[in-house]
């Protein structure tokens, strides 16, 4: 049976007008409260809160999680942080119109989250055994707080359903690719520009040659991209520059391609006599592979089909998320199980409502599949 459908819109509508930048960690634990007032009606059951350097988590058990418990386990993975700073509300405000619900974060991935609780709700409580929910805060940055609490939770389920918002036309992320990321930072030799340029060493100068020599380390029949981004240098126009600094993102199909241009990055050396080249960072996610994903999306396909739904489609994509962690550690993952829509982090950023109860029935129709 289909989730009533406003109910749905008025959850999803609760989250989004919680604004909840993954920086502002007031902001996140205010979000955090939100999410576990929707999560404890639906679920009858009040969620733990996890606090790790300042980012809320909210953690929901049924069942034993013992070590050693034989009763399979199954992690539904989202997370509350969105990319949308305080205020947005005024600029993108909340609406549904013509079948389109709008509003920042309600894509990417609010609405994957209380999609996620219907789906749990629609399960009688003596089925939820086994189930955990899963709602961290700092996704949008890399997950630096929750990812060990990701890894350890992911470790031992037979699965790991991930929220993420879907891909065109409803696809299920099958494949994400994995991500590095580093500051190649110069130092140089401070000068006056006029009066003495040939006693500075300039970082500038220096860092362009290294600019040069990491878009090198690209393979685009791999699908690696390396790709310097934000840079930084000098002080001031008449000032030989004394210091520079750029990043770095790398995005790679497996882990071969990611320890071959960490390697690669750490054996950069200046080229100006001089100079010193310094290279801080590394890998943040792994990569997601189909070996990961292929029965599950088999499994959610054969689902699909018996519920009357449209078939599913799978896609590869760049973006990373948490199910890269939950599938480095081994555990089986299907990703984009979320909303139907588009224009994550963008001004069209919108869900389609039509898909809401369709996708949730699909979940629990996956989790029950996945629990006996």
């Amino acid at each position: 049976m289909l989730v009533a459908m406003h109910e749905l819109v008025a959850d999803i509508e609760a989250l989004v007008r919680c604004e909840s930048p993954s920086e502002d960690l007031a902001a996140v634990a205010r979000s955090a409260d939100a999410v576990a007032a929707v999560g404890t009606r639906l679920l009858d059951a009040e969620p733990e809160r996890i606090v790790l350097d300042g980012w809320t988590h909210l953690r929901w058990r049924f069942g034993s999680a013992a070590p050693g418990d034989p009763a399979p386990r199954v992690l539904l993975l989202g997370h509350h942080d969105t990319v949308w700073p305080v205020g947005s509300l005024v600029t993108h405000p909340f609406g549904v119109h013509d079948g389109v619900l709008r509003g920042p974060g309600c894509f990417d991935m609010k609405a994957g989250v209380v999609m996620a609780f219907h789906a749990v709700a629609a399960l009688p409580a003596d089925e939820r055994a086994g189930i955990t929910i899963l709602v961290t805060g700092d996704e949008e940055i890399g997950s630096p707080s929750s990812r060990a609490l990701i890894e350890s939770e992911a470790r031992g389920c037979v699965a790991a359903l991930v929220l993420e918002a879907a891909g065109p036309g409803g696809a299920l992320k099958t494949e994400r690719k994995g991500v590095s990321r580093y500051d190649v930072l110069v130092t140089g030799r401070a000068a006056h520009a006029g009066l003495e340029p040939e006693r500075g060493v300039n970082a500038t100068i220096e860092v362009a040659h290294q600019v040069h020599a990491v878009a090198a380390l690209a393979d685009p029949a791999r699908g690696t991209t390396v790709t310097p981004t934000r840079l930084d240098a000098g002080t001031t126009i008449n000032t030989v520059p004394a210091a520079a600094g750029f990043g770095v993102d790398v995005r790679v199909r497996d882990e071969a391609e990611q320890d071959r241009v960490h390697a690669a990055l750490q054996e950069l050396r200046p080229v100006l006599p001089g100079a010193d080249v310094e290279v801080v960072g590394g890998p943040n996610r792994p990569p997601l592979t189909s070996t990961a994903t292929r029965a599950l999306f088999d499994r959610a396909a054969t689902i699909a089909a018996g519920l009357g739904l449209d078939p599913l489609t799978a896609l590869a994509v760049g973006g990373a998320s948490d199910g890269n962690y939950t599938a480095g550690v081994g555990t089986p993952t299907l990703d984009g199980l979320g909303a139907v829509g588009g224009g994550a982090h963008a001004d069209d950023e919108h869900v389609v409502v039509a898909e809401l109860g369709r996708r949730t029935a699909l979940l629990t129709a996956l989790l029950t599949d996945l629990l006996r």
